[in-house]
This record gives C-alpha cells, sequence and structure tokens, in this order.
C-alpha cells in the first residue's frame, strides 16, 4: 500500500471533512494496509455525518472483525479483498497515555477531530499488587517517567485547585513554604464517593512531583500470623523511602486506620496494625524525606483521630463526583474504541449529573451491549446510536447519591470543627443541605 496516497488523503480530508466519498476511500486504504483502527475512527467521521450510509456499515463490519481477530458477516461489498497480515489486538490502551493506531491502539488525532476538542483522560483505579520476597511482603513500584499529571484529569478544577494550594505548591517550593512556617511533613487524605478516581488523582500527584508511585490496600499486607501484618506495613514504608522520591498511597485507610476505639473483642489485633501504621508515619526510626504518603476512603469519618493529628493525614481533599466536563472525558474515552453513530455527547454529559467515573463507564458498556445484541440479530453490525444511550440511562443509574445522603448528616451533626467544609460547600452547591 503506497504510504504516501494514504498521507495525501489524510491531508485533503481534513481540509474538506464534509466530502464522504474522499473520507470513505481513505477508510478502505487504511483498512487495506492493516491500520484498522486509524480506519475505525475514520469510518465513525462518515457514520456520525450519515448514519445510514451503506458502503460505510459494510466496510464497518470488516473493519471490527479485523480489530477483534473475528468474523463479523457483512453481506455488503465494499472493494475487492485485498491481503493483509493479521490484525494488532485491540487491547484497551492505558487512559494516561497517548497510545496510538500505531500501537494497535485507538487513533486519539481522529478522535479529537471527531468530538471536536481535545480528549482528557478518564479516571480509572488500577491498584498495583504486592509480591512476597525474602519472608515479607514487598511491593513493586511503579517507576516515574512520561507520568499521567493533574492536566490529564478531565475538569474538576476545584479538585486541582485544592490539591495545589494545600499540597503540590508547598512540595515544589520548599524553601518558600518554610519561610511562611509551612510545613512539609504529613500527608494528604483523599475522600469522596466511590468510583470517583481518587486512584488516578493520587498517579496525577505523583506525576507532578515526578516520583515513583506504590498502590497498597489492607488485602496487600494483611497476615493471619501474629505479627506479620506489621511486618508487612513496616516492609511497604521501607521499600518506598529506598526508593524515595515515591508517592506510597494507602487506598481504603479506612480499613487499615479504624478508629482503635471501636476495635475490641475479636478485632482488637488490629490496634496493633493501627499502631503500627501510625509510627511508620511518624517515622521515629527513619527518615521520611522525599516519602509523600497519601490515602483515599469513602468514609473519613471512621478514621483513628491519630491519623487525622498534624505531621500524619493533616490535609484532605475532596474528590467530587465528575463535573460536565470531566464526565465529556470519560465518556469519550468509553465511546471512542466502539463504532458510534449520531451519539450527542452534551446531551449525555446534561442527563447524567452525580453520575461517577465508575457509572459512566457501566452506561457506555450498557449501552454497547444493546448495539452488540442487534448487530447479532441483523448479522451486520449495527452502531452505537442514541436510541441504545437512551434504554441505558433507563437502566443505570447514579451510584454517588447514597453517599451524598450519608454525607449529608455527617456534616449536619459531625462538622463543629469544621473538617468537612469543603463537603459542605459541595452539598450546597447540589442544594443538598
Amino acid at each position: 500500500m503506497n504510504e504516501a496516497l494514504i498521507a495525501s488523503l489524510q491531508r485533503a480530508v481534513e481540509q474538506a471533512p464534509e466530502d464522504l466519498e474522499l473520507g470513505l476511500h481513505l477508510a478502505q486504504l487504511l483498512h487495506g494496509a492493516n491500520r484498522q483502527a486509524e480506519a475505525l475512527a475514520q469510518l465513525n467521521l462518515v457514520i456520525q455525518k450519515d448514519p445510514g450510509n451503506a458502503t460505510a456499515l459494510g466496510l464497518l463490519g470488516q473493519v471490527t472483525a479485523a480489530l477483534v481477530g473475528g468474523t463479523v458477516a457483512a453481506e455488503r461489498p465494499v472493494q475487492p479483498p485485498q491481503p493483509t497480515a493479521p490484525a494488532p489486538s485491540a487491547s484497551e490502551p492505558d487512559p494516561g497515555s497517548g497510545t496510538d493506531a500505531a500501537d494497535g491502539g485507538y487513533d486519539w488525532t481522529a478522535a479529537a477531530a471527531q468530538f471536536g476538542d481535545a480528549l482528557a483522560a478518564p479516571f480509572i483505579e488500577q491498584p498495583l499488587q504486592i509480591s512476597e520476597d525474602s519472608g515479607a511482603l514487598e511491593p513493586p513500584l511503579e517507576p516515574a517517567g512520561e507520568p499521567v499529571t493533574l492536566a490529564d484529569v478531565g475538569g474538576l478544577q476545584a479538585v486541582k485547585d485544592r490539591l495545589n494550594e494545600s499540597f503540590l505548591a508547598p512540595m515544589r517550593n520548599a524553601a518558600i513554604a518554610k519561610a511562611f512556617g509551612k510545613s512539609l511533613r504529613g500527608g494528604l487524605l483523599l475522600y469522596g464517593p466511590p468510583g470517583c478516581g481518587k486512584t488516578f488523582v493520587a498517579r496525577a500527584v505523583a506525576g507532578e512531583l515526578q516520583a515513583n508511585f506504590m498502590a497498597v490496600t489492607m488485602t496487600d499486607i494483611l497476615d493471619s500470623h501474629v505479627g506479620g501484618t506489621e511486618k508487612n506495613l513496616k516492609a511497604v514504608f521501607d521499600k518506598a523511602r529506598a526508593n524515595a522520591p515515591t508517592v506510597l498511597f494507602l487506598d481504603e485507610v479506612d480499613a487499615l486506620g479504624l478508629r482503635r476505639g471501636s476495635l475490641t473483642g475479636s478485632a482488637s489485633w488490629l490496634r496493633q496494625m493501627v499502631n503500627q501504621l501510625l509510627l511508620e508515619m511518624d517515622s521515629l526510626s527513619a527518615n521520611n524525606d522525599g516519602l509523600y504518603v497519601l490515602a483515599a476512603t469513602n468514609h473519613p469519618w471512621d478514621l483513628d483521630e491519630a491519623l487525622l493529628r498534624p505531621g500524619r493525614l493533616d490535609r484532605s481533599v475532596l474528590v467530587t463526583p465528575p463535573d460536565a466536563e470531566a464526565r465529556g472525558s470519560i465518556l469519550r474515552h468509553h465511546l471512542q474504541r466502539r463504532p458510534i453513530a449520531g451519539i450527542d455527547l452534551k446531551w449525555i454529559t446534561s442527563r447524567t449529573d452525580g453520575f461517577s467515573g465508575a457509572d459512566l463507564e457501566h452506561l457506555c458498556t450498557t449501552a454497547a451491549e444493546k448495539a452488540m445484541m442487534q448487530s447479532i440479530d441483523r448479522n451486520e453490525v449495527v452502531p452505537v446510536d442514541m436510541g441504545h444511550v437512551h434504554q441505558a440511562i433507563g437502566e443505570v443509574k447514579p451510584s454517588t447519591l447514597p453517599w451524598l445522603e450519608s454525607a449529608r448528616n455527617v456534616v449536619r451533626f459531625g462538622n463543629e470543627h469544621g473538617r468537612y467544609d469543603d463537603l459542605a460547600d459541595y452539598l450546597r452547591s447540589r442544594k443538598m443541605l
């Protein structure tokens, strides 16, 4: 295949995006050159403008079959078959990276042209697992380099501003911070409804600090043997210190740092785990320079008060459900690799207020399932359209509302010290307080 011809056609399509025949010809050439992800992106542009285009839908079936490595019936021939190499894998791209079609991922440039603006990475939760080494659990690191940053987080400007003011700016400007008496010790607590991307925000903070990233949960360190849990927790902090600068992310920290007063009877052994966590954060026997402790929880009111005192998790940031800009970014990500036609992102965004990132992913998956079942019935690929989205919205409801209802009670009756003022402001903005 003449690559120069493809490049020339791509430039021509950029100059004349309304010329559907030209766009179809480019898609055919891309398909013949085994550049299936780019062909799919180009076909989506055509189908957006002409959902009933028989030639585009026929070629869509061939491209989809090549992407998934299967066979999808396409009764409308588009061009004589051409020998192609095995199709690249259609694995999901890393949302925080600019994966391009040459790597078997989605063509982000074409997607930006399709949706009319730049794509921002959505929120994901991918905690790292801890591996066993020499009798103690030693967590692997996600090294710094080409990191995710706050620029990759769509929307949530208020969260970004709070992160910068309370944590990032002092860390980047240590001398100035000290001149104003700002302590650089202590950690940061991210709290909010489940599924809203606290882990992704933590990864972005690590990227901003150009630090390694290590994520652990209670299941990673829990041990049935006496003293084993404390030994594993110490190994986590030792590994993080040895590889400083490191962001140590304690996911679901309420499981690690429950109120010790509530740990009675058979659960009293957990007190030692909480005590060890406090000891490591104080670092009486080690130097915590270059170690940034971030933690996340859905229930900050269940944490032991000692964890929240100055020098430990003394700063907190509410990670709210995604705002309109963030919802648009998340929806783009989850729709971009699927065949779509006539999708009105603004309409979907306006109807999904209060949805978490996980809810939005579920919404897109449900709409795709509707289109898939219709495709099976017709024995041809039917793109995801607004009809499928309407059906999905009728089934998928926001999961953040129960959390917000319970949080409202905490703000009303447990905020005498102003710890949850940002949550109170958010609830007032939603007229829930």
